[in-house]
């Protein structure tokens, strides 16, 4: 295994994970949502990572375990792997109580609402350990993307990242407020982005020395699951959530066309 490319990837990770430091200093520094930015901006995140799933991350995981286990088994194991990666994600978003759920949108004019202070720090608390949860998972699949090919670590790395974002302010908002401490919210919301990294070196510690045709092909195909179940049942609801419905589809189109071309460029 390239380690410059393992290093490269870590490195997406990161930048990845922490963009939830990103909607926390918004949280701290702007007093109005920019409501119709963020639902353009997550319908484009959305865009990406449905695109690339399909025409990109799922043919690959299929044609490597077609290399490794023939024509009808290749495809039907990575059927499976798809299907199981949403069914993961979906478990781990099903656990998690909505009233903490980092895809529970909030925006920033709803800072000091709540009077609640000890409540508001549980729920920041949770939300922060919810996010860490979520992005586990995710960090794996952007490590697997940059190991195989560094150009599509690089697109799902920045849609992952906008849709960070708004978790991070969903971390600060309660916690600034419960303490009074900008520093603290912030703390929070930055260190609940790291499991990200901390997903990619879990999966090269277990999975580095076993990096053959077999694991690519579930892997990718897995990644490709989780993606469409973050994209559809997250990142789109919160894109309308936020604004107008159009501006999320325009936003998700946006995406789409925008990673067809790129991946055309490369070429």
């Amino acid at each position: 295994m390239d380690m410059q490319n393992v290093w490269f990837a870590f490195g997406l990770t990161l930048f990845a994970g922490l963009a939830t430091g990103v909607g926390s200093a918004l949280a701290f520094f702007t007093k109005k949502t920019d409501a119709k930015f963020l639902s353009i901006a997550l319908g484009f995140s959305a865009g990406v990572m449905i695109y690339v799933s399909f025409v990109e991350i799922l043919p690959k995981g299929q044609e490597s375990l077609v290399a490794a286990l023939g024509e009808r088994a290749g495809t039907g194991w990575a059927i499976v792997a798809f299907f199981s990666g949403m069914l993961l994600i979906g478990i781990i978003d099903k656990l998690v109580p909505s009233p903490v759920n980092p895809h529970t949108m909030r925006k920033v004019e709803e800072l000091g609402d709540n009077r609640d202070r000890a409540g508001l720090l549980r729920m920041g608390v949770l939300t922060a350990l919810a996010i860490a949860i979520h992005n586990f998972p995710e960090g794996l699949a952007t490590f697997t993307a940059a190991i195989y090919d560094p150009r599509l670590g690089l697109s799902i790395a920045i849609a992952i990242a906008i849709h960070n974002i708004p978790e991070g302010i969903a971390v600060s908002i309660p916690i600034y407020y419960a303490t009074g401490d900008k520093k603290k919210a912030f703390l929070y919301s930055f260190a609940s982005g790291l499991s990200e990294p901390l997903g990619a070196i879990v999966g090269f510690l277990l999975l580095g020395r076993l990096f053959n045709e077999l694991t690519f092909g579930v892997l990718f195909a897995f990644v490709a699951g989780i993606m469409v179940f973050v994209s559809l049942d997250q990142l789109l609801p919160a894109a309308a959530k936020y604004g107008e419905h159009h501006l999320s589809i325009y936003g998700l189109v946006t995406g789409m066309a925008v990673m067809a071309v790129s991946l055309v460029l490369v070429l």
